[in-house]
């Protein structure tokens, strides 16, 4: 079957291929995340604005397919989405779900979809932190609580998948859409 007939792409091919808008954005403005993107201005609009798209992705995208679905296209797509999760103050789950869902998939597979990418960034992540330990820039007494922290994520972020995924084979994300407005809202009353 051609391409684009309905026709799914290898998901580990799909998941690697989502990688390299990421990677690319990473390199070009570490600096920029850094440093100055740290505004809390930035991040309360960050969450307030994408907060909001998440509501009408949830509310209004359409066509609503399956993880099966996922190819190439979609893939760097919402790799491209997951690029901005860069910008402090952005969920990177939360955008890249809206990317899949504004893609037109349904709620556990947008979830499934972000949390499978969520593998490959943290071991970019990781090969990077591996790599600044090797050139020295980190020391040797930071690894323990480095491995502990990584063990904690990877837990948590299990326990956190398997109930999210659970929520949303019956309810909407729009709990998670106003979290994100009400904390952006906090941000803004107290910096403002």
């Amino acid at each position: 079957m051609p391409r684009g007939e309905g026709q799914a792409d290898d998901l580990g091919l799909v998941l690697v291929r989502e990688l390299v808008p990421v990677a690319v954005a990473g390199l070009l403005v570490q600096d920029l995340v850094a440093t100055s993107a740290r505004d809390p201005l930035l991040i309360a609009g960050t969450s307030i604005g994408y907060g909001v798209l998440l509501a009408w992705a949830d509310r209004v995208a359409a066509l609503r397919r399956g993880l099966e679905g996922m190819g190439y296209r979609e893939a760097l797509l919402v790799g491209a989405a997951q690029a901005l999760a860069l910008v402090p103050g952005t969920s990177r789950s939360g955008i890249t779900i809206t990317a899949a869902l504004l893609l037109g998939f349904d709620r556990p597979a947008a979830a499934r979809f972000s949390f499978l990418l969520s593998v490959p960034a943290g071991f970019l992540v990781l090969a990077k932190d591996v790599l600044d330990f090797v050139q020295g820039e980190v020391s040797p007494e930071a690894l323990p609580s480095m491995l502990v922290g990584f063990l904690a994520a990877a837990a948590s972020g299990y326990l956190v998948i398997a109930g999210l995924l659970a929520w949303l084979r019956r309810g909407s994300l729009l709990a998670f859409a106003v979290y994100r407005v009400f904390l952006g809202g906090l941000i803004l009353a107290f910096w403002l």
